[in-house]
């Protein structure tokens, strides 16, 4: 274990699997305490708080949906009172579903704007009360918000939210010291991206040969990016959206 974060205590929404996973492990080996949030996958989250705590780090898995008020609330009081401070947010839980604009319904509406955006609002509401001089919060956004991928509108939509709400934040939190920075993964070969179909697909291909470095985002990609954030190596850095996707735009 290195100890970049050494003293400090991050909470990671949706870190049962892929990007959200990596990330909390690859801040516990930088010293952070992590609270490992996840909205339905136990087994998920106890693996990841199992992996921290054999490599020697610290770790908690709590559950919790983002997109209600108490439950986010509960996430950041579980880091509270397990580790005494909040260092760290990284508002990495998200959903997504593509549909042609003819097929799209109000459910799916508010399923993907409910957790990729006033779980965004909800949890940094709750977080802020706790963070102090030289906090992060990182906000997983996506790069379809420069690729504007067809029958993507809502979860499009959503991420062009959290671009927004970033830029927001920074000016707003700045005054006290807070950095809010955005993280934009191109596509991330991750179990959801399996389980949607989009590896080995037309789609895959097409990313890669529009991706300059020539090969999809692996977890560990991203969540050195957020090792970055949540440092001092990054303390003059806030409002910014760090595209991540191998140089795809």
């Amino acid at each position: 274990m290195s100890n970049q974060l050494a003293g400090k205590v991050a909470v990671v929404t949706g870190a049962s699997k892929g990007i959200g996973a990596a990330i909390a492990k690859a801040l516990a080996a930088q010293g952070a305490a992590v609270v490992v949030n996840y909205a339905a996958s136990q087994a998920g989250a106890d693996a990841v708080v199992a992996a921290i705590t054999a490599a020697g780090g610290q770790a908690i898995a709590v559950q919790g949906d983002v997109a209600k008020s108490a439950e986010a609330q509960a996430i950041i009081a579980a880091a509270i009172t397990a580790f005494g401070r909040l260092d760290i947010l990284v508002n990495n839980a998200g959903v997504y579903e593509f549909s042609p604009i003819a097929d799209i319904t109000e459910d799916q509406f508010r399923r993907m704007f409910d957790t990729n955006v006033l779980g965004v609002l909800l949890t940094t509401q709750a977080a802020v009360k706790h963070l102090g001089e030289g906090a992060s919060i990182i906000n997983i956004g996506s790069a379809v918000t420069t690729l504007n991928p067809p029958d993507s509108t809502i979860y499009t939509g959503t991420k062009g939210a959290v671009d927004a709400i970033t830029g927001v934040l920074a000016m707003e939190l700045g005054p006290k010291r807070i950095r809010v920075n955005t993280i934009s993964p191109g596509i991330v070969e991750t179990e959801g991206s399996h389980a949607a179909g989009f590896m080995g697909s037309p789609f895959e291909a097409d990313a890669v040969a529009q991706t300059p470095l020539g090969r999809v985002g692996q977890p560990d990609d991203i969540a050195d990016v957020a090792v970055f954030l949540a440092s001092d190596a990054s303390r003059w850095l806030s409002g910014e959206r760090l595209s991540a996707s191998g140089g795809l735009h």
